[in-house]
C-alpha cells in the first residue's frame, strides 16, 4: 500500500525563505530597470522633438513660440507668427507623450536656452524637480 506523503512545515518555510530571497534581489533590479527605461524614453524623445524644432526654425528663421506650442510641428499653426514653409505632413506626423501620458511642454524662449522642451515628471507638475528637460543635457548649449 503506498502512502501519500505531504511537505513538511519546515519543508514550506524553507522554500519560501527561498523566494524570499530570490525576489529581494531580482525585485529592485526589475524596478529600477523600469524607470531607467522611462528617463531614456523621455530623452529619446526630446532629443527627437528637438530636432523636429530645428527644422522648423531652418525653414521657417524662427522657433514655434510657447503659445504654439510643439502642435506647430504637427499641423501649419494658425497663431501668429505663422510659418513661410510648412510640410505636408508637419515636421513630425504625431506629438508623442511622456512615459506618465503627459503631454512634452515647449518654452519658447526658453529660460535655460533658445527652447526648452521638458516632461513635467510623474508628478504631472511643471517647475517641480522631477521636470526631465533638455537643459540636462551636456551638449545641448552648443547645439542651440
Amino acid at each position: 500500500m503506498q502512502r501519500n506523503q505531504g511537505f513538511s512545515l519546515l519543508e514550506v518555510m524553507v522554500v519560501l525563505v527561498i523566494i524570499g530571497l530570490i525576489l529581494g534581489v531580482v525585485a529592485p533590479n526589475i524596478l529600477g530597470q523600469g524607470e531607467a527605461a522611462k528617463l531614456k524614453k523621455v530623452k529619446l524623445d526630446i532629443q527627437q522633438l528637438e530636432n523636429a524644432l530645428g527644422m522648423y526654425k531652418f525653414e521657417n528663421g524662427r522657433y514655434p513660440s510657447t503659445e504654439q506650442g510643439l502642435e506647430a510641428l504637427v499641423e501649419k499653426t494658425e497663431i501668429d507668427p505663422r510659418p513661410r514653409k510648412f510640410p505636408e505632413g508637419g515636421y513630425v506626423s504625431k506629438l508623442p507623450k511622456d512615459p506618465w501620458q503627459n503631454d512634452y511642454v515647449l518654452v519658447s524662449p526658453g529660460e535655460f536656452g533658445k527652447i526648452d522642451i521638458f516632461s513635467v515628471g510623474p508628478d504631472s507638475e511643471a517647475g517641480t524637480d522631477d521636470d526631465i528637460g533638455n537643459w540636462m543635457s551636456e551638449d545641448n548649449e552648443e547645439e542651440q
